[in-house]
């Protein structure tokens, strides 16, 4: 794409017509046009401040010699959407964050463009977007927010999600809770802990498509104000040198990222959204890699919800470039790998030093010798499932127990909150995968419930559907093939024998082959929960989780 193609010479009178009576001047359309992709709503405290973030990556754009042109993506709070029909939204949506960017900038010729997003799904939207457009991209994030304090606890958005459950459980009064949920966000920002908007702002650093610090410079500081001017100026760098997304977003990259993430152990999210940005710079991201990567990575950085530290504490302890230095020591990175800097990942790291070893340890002294994240595979899911096993209690890492199967999230909250479940129970939750869903909803509800209820150290969760960054326990999702697909998960019936075996990355139920396949010839599947409107679309196009869920 190329701006001139539309404004230049007599045939491209037309287009500056329309600019001239914008209030743009003959030099502002002359020179390279930046679309300032802007994702700043009222709706998401992530959001809410990114325009001062847009109004700084503008001014960058403009002190290089660029003509910023601002239009907008939306983006749903998956905090808001969690627990209703609206959750069936927010994978979806990113679907149509990439789309409507693609449309954007390819019926107006941007020459490049400065992607300002936040949070959960907007981050790998607009990433896929620049993977599939290819044009000149950077992308500056909001920032995370501060972690909220009361009582003498440190808080976050999991601490009022985890309350509800210690509340239903009489742990905790309702004049408790309210002091947790009025203290637990102090301010804008995307949610304090490692959770998946974190997660996924710091991968876009360790992807080489952010800045350093994009990850955990905080939203309210002068110096994300400072990192948005500079985005601001590296676009106009790239698009002078013509260093376009796929020039960066490599299988190198990506296998940064995942060691990056493995270290940390991010969200399990990531292992939805990278297969799907790769999967639009052409790259096949199978799961594999994520285990692989794993099971040579330290885990060295603890933080919420697996610990006790958040972002802002990774961020004073040096941030991804310093956490990217500890692995480069046992040679995990790939240093060659071009990055939005101009320099390569080695360059970016070099001098970044660990300032906090509380935070981030030493590769040679982990928390463990594996990552956070296991792939598991088994006959209960063939085509591999995902669990954060840094979060996971001791005594669940292995474990059996019989099956109390749901067909719906709601039926499953209802079951825990009721208090019929008991301990050693392995609750299965399907028909809630992308198609099933439709749009795999996060289930932080029922995974919150049962921490605050006592019960994370005592009950598996297993589900087709996927959570959030920060829920905790034995919660293994992202099972496929869905139960929508005709997956094993929905051959399972209550009081079926489940083993999970997690360090031994496997996951089966105890049925033959032959009881399978008359369960099989049996299955009737579920009409579909939604026939109309863009999730019914959605529905039909949608891949299995293992894929990224993306449509084809």
């Amino acid at each position: 794409m190329n701006s001139n193609r539309i404004k230049e010479g007599p045939s491209g009178s037309a287009v500056r017509s329309l600019f001239y009576g914008m209030g743009y001047t003959r030099s502002e359309i002359d020179r390279p046009l930046i679309g300032i992709v802007n994702a700043q709503n009222e709706i998401i405290p992530g959001h809410m401040l990114l325009d001062r973030i847009a109004a700084a990556a503008k001014t960058g754009v403009l002190m290089s010699g660029g003509t910023p042109v601002e239009f907008p993506a939306i983006g749903i709070c998956d905090g808001i959407a969690m627990g209703h029909q609206g959750m069936k939204y927010p994978l979806a949506s990113r679907e149509l964050i990439c789309d409507s960017i693609e449309a954007m900038a390819v019926a107006h010729q941007f020459d490049g463009l400065v992607l300002i997003p936040n949070c959960d799904k907007i981050v790998p939207g607009m990433l896929m977007a620049a993977a599939r457009l290819n044009i000149p991209s950077i992308v500056v994030s909001g920032g995370p927010m501060r972690a909220g304090h009361a009582g003498g606890k440190t808080l976050d958005f999991n601490s009022i999600m985890e309350g509800i459950g210690a509340y239903r459980n009489g742990g905790i009064d309702e004049d408790e809770l309210e002091n947790i949920a009025e203290n637990a966000c102090p301010g804008c920002g995307s949610c304090s802990g490692l959770f998946t908007a974190n997660s996924m702002n710091c991968l876009t650093e360790a992807l080489g498509m952010g800045l350093p610090y994009n990850g955990t410079a905080l939203c309210d500081s002068g110096e994300r104000i400072r990192l948005a001017k500079t985005a601001g100026m590296r676009i106009m760098a790239l698009v002078q040198n013509d260093v376009k997304p796929r020039d960066i977003l490599t299988p190198a990259a990506f296998q940064n990222a995942i060691t990056a993430d493995m270290a940390m152990a991010g969200s399990t999210n990531t292992v939805l959204h990278l297969p799907a940005i790769a999967h639009e710079a052409g790259i096949d991201l199978d799961l594999s890699v994520f285990d692989e990567r794993s099971r040579c990575t330290p885990y060295i950085a603890k933080l919420s919800p697996s610990g006790v530290h958040h972002i802002e504490d990774l961020h004073a302890a040096g941030g991804i470039p310093a956490l990217m230095n500890e692995l480069s020591k046992k040679g995990l990175l790939n240093e060659d790998a071009l990055t939005v800097t101009g320099h390569t990942v080695g360059e970016n790291i070099a001098r970044a030093e660990v300032k906090d070893r509380s935070v981030i340890r030493s590769v040679d002294e982990p928390y463990r010798a594996q990552g956070g994240l296991a792939v598991l595979r088994g006959n209960l899911a063939p085509d591999g499932a995902v669990v954060k096993e840094s979060a996971v209690a001791p005594e669940m890492l292995v474990h059996s127990g019989p099956a109390v199967v749901f067909d719906s999230e709601d039926e499953a909250v209802t079951a825990i909150w009721n208090k019929t479940i008991r301990k050693g129970d392995v609750i299965v939750i399907r028909y809630e995968g992308p198609k099933g869903g439709p749009g795999m909803r996060e289930m932080l509800g029922p995974t919150s419930s049962i921490a605050g209820m006592g019960l994370d150290k005592d009950v598996a969760l297993l589900t087709d559907g996927r959570f959030s960054g920060a829920s905790r326990g034995a919660s293994i999702g992202h099972i496929s093939p869905e139960a929508m697909n005709k997956g094993p998960i929905a051959l399972v019936e209550n009081g079926d024998l489940i083993d999970i075996d997690i360090p031994g990355r496997t996951l089966n139920v105890r049925l033959t082959e032959d009881e399978a396949a008359k369960r099989r010839e049996k299955l009737i599947l579920p009409e579909p929960k939604v026939k109309t409107g863009y999730l019914a679309r959605y529905a039909r196009m949608v891949t299995s989780a293992n894929t990224g869920a993306v449509l084809k």
